[in-house]
């Protein structure tokens, strides 16, 4: 039985000398190293102005505000800049967060940290992926970018008492969508939930979901937070599970993967957050697996179906505790 940690990978097994084995293995192990380092960490670090070592760049300077009025210059820089690039790949950061650190788990034990890249067959000079392997400095890295996608989506929070303050109209905007939202679901008995702001600040809601009855989430109460940027919509809310679920849809630390049909409505959002969650025959969207063992589970076998029924009952049931 071979013993090479790399034997699943695709053509390895057409593969017809040891030593082309060899090469399919080496190539594909810098290939995704070197995926999650550039494609992955370099980006978020670039989108954050974090540096590879973990300091931070210092904002870019602007002229002193005569006028002393701090709170002015701040409201400034709320303007809405359009970058909804930038912003997918935030929440695509916090959606697969898990199956990053997973890849790096699963693949650290596979290769010495520092081993420089094998060259490949085909490379020659100017033409080569040169480097080294260093899962640990990734995984840094990676843990380091989340805690400042967190602070960032904390701030929000202040930005926002700020517009609400000054009135601009995205608060005026939101504060009006949420009074909507709420009487709708007034309105609808086919959900249950409750829906407020934290501290009368628009830009922070909580939601309260009673799970339906007759469904694996019957007897649950989840608790969500819905955090809006003071540049709603061009920057989408970033959501988080308070209240732990083992679902396949939210990842380990809260995270749900949803899509809202009107991005620019906030009950949309919320509509969409429900229908992740209580959708009972998804079709298979490899995009929406943002928890690996729940999905992995999920998706495998009966008895694995079972088995993540019964830990989706069990996390139900801890919600009420």
């Amino acid at each position: 039985m071979s013993s090479n940690p790399y034997e699943n990978e695709p053509g390895f097994e057409d593969a017809k000398t040891e030593n082309d084995q060899k090469n399919i293995t080496d190539y594909v192990a810098k290939i995704r190293h070197e995926t999650l380092r550039i494609s992955v960490i370099q980006r978020l670090e670039e989108y954050l102005g974090i540096n590879p070592d973990g300091t931070i760049q210092a904002p870019p300077s602007s002229a002193s505000d005569d006028s002393g009025d701090g709170e002015d210059a701040a409201l400034d820089d709320l303007s809405p800049v359009f970058e909804p690039f930038k912003d997918l790949c935030k929440r695509r950061f916090l959606w697969y967060y898990d199956s990053y650190l997973l890849t790096i788990s699963e693949n650290k034990g596979k290769v010495t940290d520092g081993q420089p890249f094998a060259k490949m067959p085909f490379e020659c000079t100017g033409n080569g992926m040169e480097g080294k392997f260093g899962y640990p400095e990734l995984e840094r890295r990676l843990k380091f970018i989340r805690e400042m996608l967190d602070k960032e989506t904390e701030s929000w929070a202040a930005e926002g008492q700020l517009a609400k303050k000054k009135e601009t109209g995205v608060a005026a905007n939101l504060q009006r969508q949420f009074e909507q939202t709420v009487e709708f679901y007034k309105k609808d008995d086919s959900v249950t939930l409750d829906i407020e702001l934290v501290g009368n600040n628009p830009f922070v809601w909580q939601i309260t979901y009673f799970g339906r009855p007759m469904t694996n989430l019957d007897g649950g109460l989840f608790r969500i937070g819905m955090f809006f940027s003071p540049r709603f919509p061009e920057e989408q809310p970033r959501v988080k599970f308070a209240t732990p679920l083992f679902h396949h849809r939210i990842s380990k630390d809260g995270v749900p993967c949803y899509f809202p049909k009107r991005t620019e409505e906030a009950k949309s959002h919320v509509e969409g957050i429900i229908e992740a969650l209580e959708e009972e025959s998804p079709p298979y969207d490899p995009r929406t697996m943002v928890n690996p063992e729940a999905s992995k589970l999920y998706w495998g076998t009966k008895e694995q179906k079972k088995d993540y029924n019964r830990r989706l009952r069990r996390s139900v049931q801890r919600s009420m505790e």
